[in-house]
């Protein structure tokens, strides 16, 4: 039986034949404890090492000793000369089937830290895309970037709650802390040496493999397997409860989502997220932040960037370029340059005289300096603006929404440019005269989300006012049409009110059909919902799925989709959905159309979601676009949602078909 003292544990770490003996050879010491939520364990087996460079592989062991009396160790090692390279603990035993954790990072860790469930846990949801075993490992930044989140969950020198998670916009306004608790109590019975581990090991059996042989592997294959034996397993967490607040209730989904707000006061209705080199997020808003959402809001002026770990970017946001109100419309360029498409949005009470243009796209640099003028590039008949994509040439290309055209400027030079003209199947291309530019409409094609191929061919989802127009179709850089796929009376067959389309690693091309939802063309006084249910229930929205050639050769259901709106591909070409309602993302196999998760991966973070973006780490990020209750004056939601560690990572910045790192 181990020796426990009340209350959390922490763990040292030291390289010595005992751990009151001399240290041996080494230019650095870590210490700390090793522990359970019910006191120390002594007789651990603590091992540090150094991240591989693939994932599950390559690890190095840099010192190993056994934890003494208070469960207290010390290691004494040469760090690695990489300063890249994450350092991480294992502590194994004394007891089979104990296996404990923590991520230390690149640098800036206590040099007395704990180990417990709630650092496993942490660590199995953080490195869930790099960890095969014992064995950590994976490519910059991803690997780097995983570590750092580690620390928003929990406290390395305390094992305690980290400060992202216990404080707003998470903490008690959010369930994931009670989760992360509940997950960390279903390891406790089985390290204290009070329960018996194999009804953990039989529940956190992934489908078709093998049984888990310790508690760090249970708590991986659950981070792994979220969606299964959920009910179970919240019975499993309620029978030591060392860990407080817990869950009341079984989850749908055993995930861990956190949400931020940057500072505060700048996240008012965010269409898209896209990530640089570095993974940091780049964001655009919708709306004028108000906190009361009966105040009039206009058009947002700011571009947000968090860092890899949610935190505000040193002098973000930013401000400038003719930002006007930007809707689904945010990219990196393979310059490193943010695009950004101003849709124009704004409030019912917005007055007349301040409606926005809505004729522009903007453009920074990685510094977050504008490059584009005050009023924004205008160029090629910019209307209302969606989409805003780079190509791998460089090239950008422009969803105009309410006017029915798309314009590209090649190699991102806005004097150099043409229009395609939706409706016509017309190119215009200066300095060829050109018609006038379309007015702004409602009516007629309604260009809204843009995918680059690996041809470098562009496809564009059209909602259109009348849904019999509704259609993807696809272009050349060029301007020249390739294709079209059509709306069609049966729900089974093309498209039906299309919003998000996406291109994985082989080509397949995806679309989300909303199935309901309208996309607006506001004037003054204005304001329209983006559709209405009447009666239709979750199994009629899909995912269409086309081959290269853009014939449909599937259609995904189920799954939790609920108004599937933005799409997104993970580095295993996995297919992930935002949902406009129903609070949960949506996940499916690319190669077999299966939902994964069957329900979707819920989490009371989330609001009404359009974009949805992975990061390096295989973080899914979504945007709280819409209030669940939209308020006609401000229908803004409040932030992003972060899911830690549900997906392959990607490279990043993505431009054409998605990338592994």
């Amino acid at each position: 039986m181990r020796t426990m003292n009340p209350g959390t544990v922490v763990v040292m770490l030291i390289m010595t034949a005992s751990p009151a003996g001399p240290l041996l050879a080494g230019t650095d010491v870590q210490a700390g404890k090793v522990g359970s939520g019910g006191g120390p364990i002594v007789g651990s087996t603590v091992t540090l090492y150094s991240t591989g460079p693939e994932k599950g592989s390559g690890a190095i062991s840099l010192g190993t000793s056994q934890s003494g009396p208070g469960g207290r160790f010390r290691i004494s090692y040469t760090a690695p000369s990489n300063d890249d390279a994450v350092l991480y603990l294992i502590a194994d035993g004394p007891e089979d089937g104990v296996r404990l954790a923590t991520v230390l990072g690149t640098g800036g860790f206590p040099d007395r830290v704990t180990i417990n469930e709630r650092t496993t846990v942490a660590t199995a949801h953080a490195m869930a895309q790099y960890i095969v075993g014992d064995n950590i490992g994976g490519k910059s930044p991803g690997v780097q970037n995983a570590a750092a989140i580690l620390r928003n969950l929990v406290d390395l020198k305390t094992g305690k709650i980290g400060h992202v998670l216990r404080t707003p916009p998470n903490g008690n306004r959010t369930s994931t802390m009670r989760a992360f608790n509940s997950l960390a109590n279903m390891l406790a019975g089985c390290v204290s040496g009070d329960a018996d581990c194999l009804p953990l090991f039989l529940l956190a059996t992934p489908p078709g493999g093998d049984i888990p042989d310790n508690t760090l592997q249970a708590a991986v294959n659950i981070a792994h397997h979220s969606w299964q034996n959920n009910a179970a397993l919240y019975v499993v967490s309620m029978m030591f409860e060392h860990y407080h607040p817990t869950l009341q209730n079984p989850p749908v989904t055993w995930t861990l989502a956190l949400k931020f707000v940057g500072n505060g006061h700048e996240f008012d209705g965010p269409g898209r997220v896209a990530f640089d080199a570095d993974g940091n997020a780049w964001s655009n808003q919708n709306y004028t932040f108000h906190q009361n959402h009966s105040q009039p809001a206009c058009d947002s002026k700011i571009l947000s960037r968090l860092t890899p770990t949610g935190e505000v970017f040193p002098g973000a946001p930013y401000t400038g370029g003719g930002l006007s109100g930007a809707g689904f419309g945010c990219a990196i360029d393979p310059n490193g340059d943010i695009w950004v498409g101003n849709f124009g949005f704004f409030g019912l009470t917005c007055p007349c005289d301040l409606i926005p243009a809505a004729n522009s796209v903007s453009r920074f640099s990685s510094d977050g300096v504008p490059l584009s003028p005050p009023g924004g590039f205008t160029q090629g008949c910019i209307t209302a603006a969606q989409a805003t994509i780079p190509d791998q040439a460089g090239n950008i290309w422009i969803a105009n929404q309410c006017g029915g055209t798309i314009t590209l400027y090649r190699n991102g030079n806005p004097e150099d440019y043409w229009i395609y003209f939706i409706a016509d199947d017309q190119l215009c291309n200066p300095p060829e005269p050109c018609p006038p530019c379309p007015p702004f409409s409602g009516t007629g094609p309604k260009p809204f989300a843009i995918a680059v191929d690996g041809d470098g061919n562009a496809w564009i989802s059209n909602n259109a006012g009348d849904n019999a127009l509704a259609s993807v179709f696809q272009l050349s850089p060029d301007g020249v049409l390739l294709k079209t796929v059509g709306a069609d009376p049966d729900p089974e067959v093309g498209v039906d009110r299309p919003m998000g389309v996406t291109v994985d690693s082989v080509g397949n091309v995806w679309v989300s059909n909303s199935a309901i939802v309208t996309l607006p063309c506001a004037a003054c006084d204005f304001f329209e919902d983006y559709g209405t249910l009447d009666g239709k229930d979750e199994g009629f929205f899909s995912v269409m799925k086309l081959d290269s050639e853009g014939n449909q050769v599937g259609l995904l259901k189920d799954g939790g989709l609920f108004i599937p709106w933005g799409l997104a591909v993970d580095g295993n070409d996995d297919i992930w959905v935002a949902n406009f309602a129903g609070f949960r993302v949506s996940h499916f196999s690319g190669a077999t159309g299966e939902p994964i998760a069957p329900d979707g991966y819920h989490s009371d973070a989330l609001q009404r979601n359009t974009g949805i973006s992975i990061d390096p780490s295989g973080n899914v990020w979504l945007t709280n676009n819409w209030l669940p209750v939209p308020v006609p004056t401000n229908p803004g939601g409040d932030g992003l949602v972060m899911f830690i560690g549900l997906a392959a990572p990607v490279k990043t910045p993505l431009i054409g078909p998605v990338q592994q790192p």
